[in-house]
């Protein structure tokens, strides 16, 4: 008679059966006594090291607080010995009694503490690693596996292990992915991930401190590079783990296409943020205007700038208003920025005594810049007054506009005022034609009464 081939189904027991056998052979190991006492052994240890802990961490936390002006990576390091101090002092007290115990003893009586000793230093080394990882949930994530990992190694059941997870598996097409291939992507996809944030954060430091590079072109160099670092990491994860990049590119093209359609205003915000990074046109920091928006570039984001203005609200503006739309850089060029402000006096007053004592009241003003002096000139004669535009000049848009003209209005009314100057107001004067009758509200109200 034939042999009929197992199912997967029957194999993923056969593997979870072994283990198990595997795992009981071990608990009753422990029941031995030369197995109990190395037991005994590292809880002793472990006591030990959690008396020792106790002593020495509000000392190092003290000695920690004396550290002024150290780097914040290293007081985080710091931060992760601190926490990690009883696991430490495991290690640090449990090889010693290894070390002791394989040169006076036979080997067996030292075997599990051995085991001991190299899950504890395993641990440790990932529980450290794992700290550049900065998200919470794929920190945990990595931690744990690893442990799970490193457990699985020194017991010698990797094999048996990956045995079983590669048997949970389903075909797409010509590709067969299974619950090991799985977690290999997500392990190696997590480390270079991190890898490139890490790469990419200290980069971006760099170029920030760099003060030949212009703030735009540091916003877009930093963005560029956080792309090839993050794409660079996804697709060598992949491959790492043997996935077939092919069909990606063929199913990645054919969802491009779907999101150009469905994501039009996202990409043309995307390319507009490109645009302006490139042509320096604004930069963070430049005071601008937008319509009723006027504030300053605070960042460069990939979708929108953002603006804060002066009463503190943050405005996003998408990239692509900027690009279609009037924009007023108050600060592009240079940070030189003339104002108007328009009044009107009197006719009884002198227009060439109204143009100079406007000029020196503008002057008077601190903000107002000297070497650019303010000029004043009549626009035009209105219905009361004689009309005047006073022009001046600031260096200094980002401590604001409307400010500035409110001190140059306050410092014209106090020299209009010391000078006999008047600011006329609009009079209507009434004439009563011969042979009409000038009624008031009062005798409409007595005729009524009295019909």
């Amino acid at each position: 008679m034939e042999k009929t081939a197992e199912t997967p189904t029957e194999t993923t027991w056969d593997l979870i059966l072994d283990l198990l056998l595997q795992a009981e052979k071990f608990v009753l190991g422990l029941l031995r006594p030369w197995n109990a006492y190395q037991v005994l052994i590292a809880l002793g240890v472990l006591i030990l090291a959690h008396l020792a802990a106790k002593v020495l961490a509000p000392r190092f936390q003290a000695w920690m607080r004396t550290r002024d002006g150290w780097p914040m990576w290293r007081m985080r390091f710091l931060v992760l010995i601190h926490r990690r101090m009883r696991l430490i002092m495991f290690v640090l007290l449990i090889w010693p009694v290894i070390w002791f115990m394989r040169d006076w003893t036979w080997p067996s009586r030292s075997y599990l503490l051995g085991i001991i000793g190299q899950l504890a230093v395993a641990w440790l080394v990932i529980a450290i690693a794992t700290r550049l990882i900065n998200n919470n949930l794929l920190r945990m994530l990595v931690r744990y596996s690893g442990w799970v990992w490193v457990t699985l190694s020194i017991l010698s059941l990797t094999d048996d292990a990956i045995s079983l997870l590669d048997s949970f598996a389903f075909n797409i097409g010509e590709t067969r992915i299974s619950l090991w291939l799985t977690l290999q992507a997500v392990a190696m996809l997590a480390v270079l991930m991190a890898g490139a944030r890490f790469l990419s954060g200290s980069a971006s430091t760099t170029i920030k401190k760099n003060t030949d590079i212009s703030p735009s072109m540091q916003v877009l160099a930093i963005k560029f590079l956080q792309v090839v670092l993050y794409g660079a990491a996804f697709f060598i994860g992949l491959r790492a783990v043997g996935v077939d990049l092919t069909g990606l590119a063929v199913l990645s093209g054919a969802i491009g296409v779907g999101l150009g359609f469905g994501l039009q205003k996202v990409v043309s915000n995307l390319v507009s943020g490109i645009i302006i990074l490139l042509d320096k046109s604004i930069k963070p920091g430049d005071v601008i205007s937008l319509g009723e928006t006027f504030g300053w570039i605070q960042s460069l984001g990939a979708r929108y700038v953002s603006v804060v203005t002066r009463d503190g609200k943050e405005y996003l503006i998408p990239n692509e208003d900027l690009i279609t739309g009037q924009v007023v850089n108050w600060s592009h060029s240079n940070d030189f920025v003339r104002l108007d402000i328009f009044f009107g006096t009197a006719y009884e007053d002198d227009p060439h005594k109204v143009r100079a004592i406007a000029i020196a009241a503008a002057n008077s003003v601190s903000r107002v810049l000297s070497f650019k002096p303010p000029v004043c000139h009549i626009v035009g004669f209105g219905d009361s007054s004689v009309d005047y535009i006073l022009r001046f000049w600031i260096q200094d848009p980002t401590a604001g506009l409307t400010n500035i003209r409110g001190d140059v209005f306050l410092a014209l009314w106090d020299a209009f005022k010391e000078n006999g100057i008047s600011i006329p107001f609009p009079q209507r004067e009434v004439k009563v034609l011969p042979g009409s009758e000038l009624r008031t509200r009062s005798d409409e109200d007595t005729d009524k009464t009295a019909s």
